[in-house]
Parts: C-alpha cells; structure tokens; sequence
C-alpha cells in the first residue's frame, strides 16, 4: 500500500476520512484537525486532504506545527487552515514566503483571531479563555444536545474537560471497573472503530446536527463502523490504563469537530 503519511491527498469515490485515518496510522481526531475547512459528510472526488506527519502538531490552542511540502506558498496554507497570508508572516518572522524550503517547520496561526500565545502563557488566570477560543460555546449548542446519558453507568470523574497548565484542553476521562460496558450516549452512525496511536481502541460515533461523540482507551470493541447504534447501545468495553493503572474511558464530544464540554450536554 501506498505511504500517503506527509501528503495531499486527492479524495476518490467511496473515501473516508476514516479510511485516510487508517491508512496513514494517524488518529481520525488529529486528521480532522489538519483539515479544518474539510467536511467529513460532503467529500468530493478530487478535493485534497492533508495526511500530517508525527513532526507537526495541532493543538487543540495555540499555532499549528506544519512542515513546507513541495507547492506550498503561505497563500494556499492561508486558504487551508481559515487564516491570512499576513498572519501567516506575522507568526514566521524570521521565514520569507518567497523561499520557502521543503521540509521546514512553521506556525500556523489558528483562524483569524489574534494570537494565543499570551493566554497560553499564563494559564491560571486566562484558562477560561484560551478553552472558549477552539471549543464550541453552549450557546451555539443544537437543541439536540441536551441531556443526554452518560457513557458508563458507575464512573468517576478524574479529569474534567478543560485545559492544562500549558492551556491545550484535554478531554474528559473517567475511571471505572474491569469489564464495564461503554453506551452511546445518543443515536447515530459509527464512523469509526479501530485502533488510533497511544488512545488503543476507539468508537467515533456522528449524530445529528453535526455532533459527534469519541470513546477512546477502549480494551474490547462491540460495534463496526457503519452500523447504526441507539442511546445506550453497548460500544466497547474499558481496558486497563497502562498509565494510571486504573480502568479509564477517555470520553470526547465535538460539534463539526470543535470540541464541548460534556457537562454542558450530559445529564
């Protein structure tokens, strides 16, 4: 098979970006998040899609860590990533657009506001924030994405979702017993049920409304993509943590990729 990691890919008929995920052995999650303007139920034959190498990054706060492929000008990055050609040589200073190197590393900054560097430096007093700047606010919450259950029925919250002391959110994880059985916590389709690096086996599943739910740390899946599954359908059973030691889920919800508090939909 063909190694696309570190390249644009051109979509074919009946792609995914589930599939792209698989054959390039990077998470579905960082994918989407390389390609913001990228909408998973609407691609198009011929519409490219950028595979990241383990060299960038794209945290959930702060500038991207891309790396100049061949044809790269900050004009078409810009396009790419929802920002501006000017801000793009605002935050490579020392890089000029018309030189260019292959392989060289830059930032990208995030959108079109302004740099969050200063929140991310001090992120006791400006957490709040950095999170509202690349999560979804409960205003702009669907009506659909109100109580819903939780994913497990005896858990315990060990990381509330928010960001860390660096200001990059992380996602909420629970601890819970050997064997416990993960539910969805609202009807949709299974877009994803697999193994992702470091995050062992997980269920991506999309629903209405343009939400989706990630379940992730998973020992033992019960579901296969494409299958449709209703609330408190079985989706996989927890494993053990061999960084905790414990039994944890890491639990994720995202509108159009952006992610939301789960406190905010979860009852």
């Amino acid at each position: 098979m063909t190694q696309i990691s570190g390249s644009w890919v051109a979509i074919k008929r009946g792609d995914t970006l589930g599939q792209l995920a698989k054959r390039a052995n990077v998470p579905l999650e960082r994918l989407q998040r390389f390609n913001p303007g990228v909408k998973a139920r609407h691609l198009a034959v011929g519409q490219r899609v950028l595979i990241p190498t383990q060299q960038e990054r794209a945290p959930a706060s702060g500038p991207y860590r891309y790396q100049i492929r061949p044809g790269d000008t900050f004009s078409s990055l810009a396009r790419h990533f929802g920002t501006t050609s000017s801000r793009l040589q605002s935050a490579n200073a020392g890089s000029s657009a018309t030189e260019l190197r292959v392989g060289q590393m830059i930032n990208i900054p995030v959108g079109s506001s302004a740099s969050t560097s200063t929140a991310s430096s001090t992120p006791s007093s400006t957490s709040k924030p950095a999170a509202q700047t690349s999560s979804a606010s409960s205003s702009s919450l669907p009506a659909s994405a109100k109580r819903w259950p939780w994913p497990l029925d005896d858990y315990r919250v060990v990381r509330r979702y928010g960001p860390d002391s660096r200001g990059t959110l992380q996602p909420m994880l629970l601890a819970t017993q050997a064997n416990a059985s993960v539910k969805a916590v609202a009807k949709g389709e299974v877009r994803f049920a697999g193994s992702m690096r470091q995050l062992e086996k997980v269920v991506i599943v999309h629903h209405a409304d343009n939400l989706q739910s990630v379940y992730a740390l998973c020992e033992q899946l019960t579901v296969e993509e494409g299958q449709q599954v209703a609330v408190g359908d079985p989706l996989c059973q927890v494993g053990k943590s061999r960084a905790t030691g414990r039994h944890d889920l890491l639990f994720d919800l995202r509108q159009g990729g952006k992610p939301i508090d789960p406190r905010q939909v979860l009852k």
